[in-house]
């Protein structure tokens, strides 16, 4: 029911420090106009008492008149803001994601790959204002969805990711190539690429340094991100006569070395990841490291609101000139 007000000239409430002294004048003024006759009886006298008893009314009057324009004069007002944004640097983001057999490894919880599309999905949710693009990678790779800026192509795109689609194996050179050149004819302020393995490079035939000597050629940085627990994981090991995967014991083995050069030529940082909370926080820095700009822009629309108060004072003034000519015109 109530709007927010400002008053956009609050320095004219000073003025209100008059009408606590025009009271003090009134008072003492009446005081001394008012004349003592001393009689021994005031009987057969006629006294309207009541009209005389709310003169004071008139200049009550009056003072609410003066309170209403000091008011008006601070110039009340409600502010309605609009809000448009601009992305000054956006950024056009890479993932690159291993689909090899190990990604359904149990260690991460169902398993890696599950595990690592649910954080990414927060992660594409968190960039509204980026482009992102997918490449999945085993034995060789290919491009799931090129850079869009359509967070629903890439979502649903990310959900159908699956192991299968491609030879076994770990191309992570192959996965870093496809990479760049989705982003070499990028006019982004930023180019980046994510690329998450739990191996080491035994297939394709693009070595991963020269891959990365690629990415640097095109001022791509690239974040590493190995998947994996330390030690040994539970992980397909071979097929059950029905299809179903039978998982045992195989030990955890990462190209550290690797993948931290891949991150330190092309400017970006390594990360390893063991379980899933770990993994989550990896995307949340990553998330932070790379910043879009954004340019924002405020609207200011005011609506004053001192007219109906001007009108207040004239009824209050027309009021008190009214009652002041008609009703106590014989006390004044």
């Amino acid at each position: 029911m109530f709007e927010n007000i400002e008053f956009a000239n609050p320095e004219f409430f000073w003025l209100l420090l008059l009408l606590p002294l025009a009271l003090l004048w009134y008072f003492f003024k009446r005081k001394n106009e008012m004349a003592s006759l001393r009689i021994s009886s005031i009987k057969g006298f006629t006294v309207k008492s009541w009209a005389s008893k709310l003169k004071p009314v008139l200049f009550a009057l009056r003072l609410l008149a003066l309170a209403a324009i000091i008011t008006a004069l601070a110039r009340p007002q409600t502010e309605d803001i609009s809000t448009r944004t601009k992305t000054t640097k956006g950024i056009d983001i890479v993932m690159s994601i291993d689909v090899s057999s190990s990604m359904l490894a149990r260690d991460l919880k169902p398993n890696r790959l599950s595990a690592l599309k649910e954080v990414a999905a927060k992660f594409i949710e968190g960039r509204p204002n980026d482009r992102i693009g997918l490449v999945a990678y085993a034995a060789e790779s290919y491009t799931k969805t090129p850079i869009t800026s359509d967070k629903a192509i890439v979502l649903n795109a990310l959900d159908e990711i699956t192991y299968g689609v491609l030879e076994d194996g770990t191309a992570i050179g192959m996965g870093l190539a496809t990479s760049v050149n989705r982003l070499k004819e990028s006019k982004a302020i930023s180019k980046v690429i994510i690329l998450l393995t739990d191996g080491v490079n035994n297939s394709g035939f693009i070595e991963p340094r020269t891959a990365a000597d690629l990415a640097v050629g095109f001022g791509i940085k690239t974040y590493t991100i190995g998947l994996g627990t330390n030690g040994n994981a539970l992980s397909p090991i071979a097929y059950n006569p029905d299809g179903s995967y039978r998982y045992g014991m195989r030990q955890v083995e990462i190209d550290e070395e690797l993948l931290k050069e891949i991150a330190e030529v092309t400017g970006g940082k390594y990360f390893r990841a063991t379980d899933n909370e770990s993994l989550e926080e990896i995307y949340d820095e990553i998330n932070k490291l790379e910043k879009t700009e954004i340019e924002e822009f405020k609207y200011y629309k005011y609506e004053e609101k001192f007219r109906p108060l001007i009108f207040l004072a004239g009824i209050l003034l027309l009021l008190e000139w009214g009652l002041r000519n008609s009703i106590f015109k014989s006390f004044i």
